[in-house]
C-alpha cells in the first residue's frame, strides 16, 4: 500500500473542524479534479456512502466511498468501496491531546504544565491520511479515448494524488479560518509513485 499524510494545523475550535470535515459534499470546493460528490445513502455516519465524480483530462470517473468509521471530534474513516483498494481518514487532534504540556500553557506561567483549559488561540492538528494500491485497479472501470492505456493513465494521474490532498487541505484550512494565510503543511510519503 500506498501513503499519504498531508497535516497542518488550524486555528479553530476542534469540534467545529470535525463537523466541517464530516461534510463530504463540500470536497468538491477544494478539489481540481473533483467535480461532484453526491450522497447517495446515511447522514455523515458510519455506512454512510458517496458518489464522487472526478475529471481530469479526457477522462471522468465516478467513485464510490463510505464512511467507515467515526469517533467525535477526532477521527472520521473511509474506504471506496469500487475499483481500487484506498481508503484513510481525518484526524483532529485537539491542543495539548500529544502530551505536549506547551500547548495547554501558551503563554508559559503554569510551569507544571497542568493548566485545565486550552485558549482559543491554540491550534488543533489536522492530517488527512490515505492508503491505496495501485496495484488494484481496475482497468475496466475507465472508458479510456483510443490508442490510451490504463497504464498511461495510471503513470500519470498517481504523482497528481500529492498536489491534490496538499490543495483540500490548503483550502479547507482558509475556510475553516474564514481568511487566507501561508499554510505550513507536513507531507509524509511512503510511495514511489507519489
Amino acid at each position: 500500500m500506498d501513503e499519504l499524510v498531508v497535516s497542518t494545523e488550524v486555528y479553530a475550535d476542534p469540534e467545529e473542524v470535525y463537523a466541517f470535515l464530516l461534510d463530504f459534499p463540500r470536497y468538491a470546493n477544494y478539489s481540481e479534479y473533483l467535480r461532484e460528490v453526491r450522497t447517495v445513502t446515511g447522514d455523515g455516519g458510519p455506512g454512510t456512502q458517496y458518489a464522487l465524480t472526478f475529471a481530469w483530462w479526457k477522462i471522468s470517473y465516478t467513485a464510490r466511498s463510505e464512511v467507515t468509521g467515526v469517533d467525535p471530534p477526532e477521527r472520521i474513516d473511509w474506504k471506496i468501496t469500487k475499483d481500487i483498494d484506498a481508503g484513510g481518514c481525518w484526524r483532529v487532534t485537539p491542543p495539548g491531546a500529544d502530551g505536549d504540556p506547551e500547548d495547554d500553557d501558551p503563554d508559559g506561567d503554569d510551569p507544571d504544565g497542568d493548566a485545565a483549559e486550552r485558549t482559543d488561540d491554540a491550534p488543533c492538528e489536522v492530517a488527512l491520511e490515505v492508503e491505496f494500491d495501485p496495484g488494484s485497479a481496475s482497468s475496466d472501470a475507465l472508458d479510456l479515448p483510443r490508442l490510451v492505456s490504463f497504464d498511461w493513465v495510471l503513470k500519470k494521474a498517481i504523482p497528481l494524488i500529492r498536489d491534490e490532498a496538499e490543495r483540500v487541505v490548503e483550502r479547507a484550512v482558509r475556510d475553516l479560518e474564514g481568511s487566507s494565510r501561508d499554510v505550513d503543511l507536513d507531507v509524509s510519503v511512503d510511495s514511489d509513485r507519489i
